[in-house]
């Protein structure tokens, strides 16, 4: 308690309190342009941060990263645009409410339900990483490899719906991550001593989420306006209140053990939560016509879970979510390591950062509920000038990492792998983990087997990478037998389609 007493102190100092409110402002306003999802705001406002000192730095991305996901919820309410997969059942009732009128309840009940989430979330976060880094801590080489050969595992193969596009864009990604020299010996830097020290992951990833999701909606950009439905100061009345206090909660326990998985994520639990409250309501005619409990249980999901995925991120340095691969690249450029080792190494930087969760959950609730018609008013802005802007920040950010053209050159190439994918369904996010997690599998495989000189028994000596393991092995068997019944029901179905065909036809003649 006395840690986390000395991270309010150092958080509360004026000029991170400052940084914050910055982060808070900036993160939304990113973030409720349309299209724009928090992972792509973060990326985005990436290289501001490089003259700021750490803490400084932390603090305002912790405020950028719940402005960029209140963001995104306003958009899906007002424009049925959502900025990521986890803001899509958001819209389901929020854009319906606010057609009939309710936008200002929806975006209120929105943004208490985020606030009321990441606030039990952070508390939950303080209270459980500790715990969870003294016990990593104790874990070798081997656990470590399994732990990582896990993730990549359940985020390629679980979350997407296509396995093999999800296995596609890991490979891209781990092939991008063996580029340089970082070994002793150059790897697909075809003779361009820029490619020595490999692609910084920072370019990789304003390409694949800003350039990349810049050119897809350009190529897909609609030439009428959009109808934006008006919004009014949010408030809600007290009946409203009585219908959104329980799905908040409920979202909330949905939302946080979902995202301290490393199979976690928010899309599972926004759903879940939907579910829920539609089986619950008292008020099952209003679901599909604009439930306030369908935007307020799946919004506290989602933000619980974005304070969950910090702790595989913080504990163990592994990111879940494509928002939490970015926030890692941003602790990393200041040359520190999440892991078992940053609570004792960074103290001060660790309890600041999760004092500062609690600040900017504040700060959300008492900036962005009066400014809400402001937020509003930014989705007038012309397509073409907001896409033409996103690229032009993008490319100056990529620029200011080395200072290089050639990155310029680089940033274009994957910014058109990004298009690319979005084009054939491709998942962005086993590509960004694959990238950063490619190097630190093989440093740990090589650690490993240095130790136990080349006894490749070694990778599953350790009790936690035998669980591990059995662990993919069940997950892989469960998905290969459901993919089996659901090939027999569609056989079944198309037997029945041809029999009625045949049978059609033999009434015919």
């Amino acid at each position: 308690m006395d840690l986390l007493m000395e991270g309010f102190a150092n958080a509360l100092t004026p000029e991170n309190l400052m940084y914050a409110v910055i982060g808070v402002l900036l993160g939304t306003a990113v973030g409720v342009l349309p299209g724009i999802g928090p992972a792509m705001t973060v990326a985005l406002l990436l290289p501001i941060t490089y003259n700021v000192d750490p803490a400084g730095a932390l603090i305002m991305f912790a405020g950028i990263y719940y402005g960029g996901m209140y963001g995104g919820s306003t958009t899906s309410i007002l424009l049925n645009t959502p900025g990521e997969s986890s803001s899509v059942v958001t819209a389901l009732e929020g854009n319906k409410m606010a057609k009939g009128g309710r936008a200002a309840q929806a975006l209120a009940t929105a943004a208490i339900g985020s606030f009321v989430a990441g606030t039990i979330g952070s508390v939950l976060l303080v209270v459980l990483m500790p715990n969870i880094a003294d016990l990593v801590v104790k874990l070798g080489a081997p656990s470590y490899f399994a732990i990582m050969l896990f993730a990549l595992f359940t985020v390629t193969a679980v979350l997407g719906s296509s396995k093999v596009r999800g296995f596609i864009s890991l490979f891209l990604g781990l092939t991008i991550a063996l580029v340089g020299s970082q070994t002793g010996q150059a790897r697909l830097t075809f003779g361009r001593p820029e490619l020595a020290d490999g692609i910084d992951v920072v370019v990789v990833a304003v390409a694949i989420f800003a350039i990349g999701e810049a050119l897809w909606v350009a190529a897909h950009l609609r030439r009428r306006p959009l109808e934006i439905i008006p919004v009014g100061q949010p408030w809600m009345s007290r009946a409203d209140w009585g219908r959104s206090w329980k799905p908040w909660l409920r979202g909330t326990a949905y939302g946080f053990p979902f995202g301290a998985l490393p199979a976690g994520g928010a899309e599972v639990p926004t759903f879940l939560s939907y579910i829920t409250e539609r089986r619950l309501t008292k008020h099952p005619e209003e679901f599909g016509k604009g439930a306030i409990e369908g935007v307020a249980g799946p919004e506290a999901a989602n933000n619980a879970s974005a304070a969950g995925t910090l702790v595989p991120l913080l504990a163990i340095g592994l990111p879940t979510t494509a928002t939490a691969a970015v926030m890692l690249l941003a602790i990393q450029s200041y040359g520190i390591q999440p892991g078992p080792q940053l609570m004792d190494t960074e103290p001060e930087l660790v309890w600041a950062l999760l004092a500062s969760l609690f600040i900017a959950n504040v700060l959300l609730l008492v900036l962005n509920l009066p400014m809400a018609p402001i937020w509003a008013k930014l989705l007038r802005i012309p397509r073409p000038y907001l896409y033409a802007g996103i690229l032009f920040f993008a490319a100056l950010g990529a620029y200011s990492v080395n200072f290089q053209p050639f990155d310029l050159g680089i940033l274009l190439v994957l910014g058109l792998l990004g298009f690319a994918m979005r084009r054939f369904g491709l998942p962005v996010l086993p590509l960004i983990i694959g990238v950063i997690l490619g190097p630190r599998l093989e440093e740990q495989l090589t650690t490993a087997l240095a130790i136990s000189q080349g006894d490749i028994s070694t990778l599953w000596s350790e009790p936690v990478a035998v669980l591990v393991y059995v662990l993919m092995a069940v997950i892989a068997v469960v998905m290969a037998v459901a993919g089996w019944r659901r090939r027999g029901h569609d056989t079944d179905e198309i037997d029945r389609v041809l029999d009625r065909a045949a049978a059609t036809d033999a009434d015919d003649i």
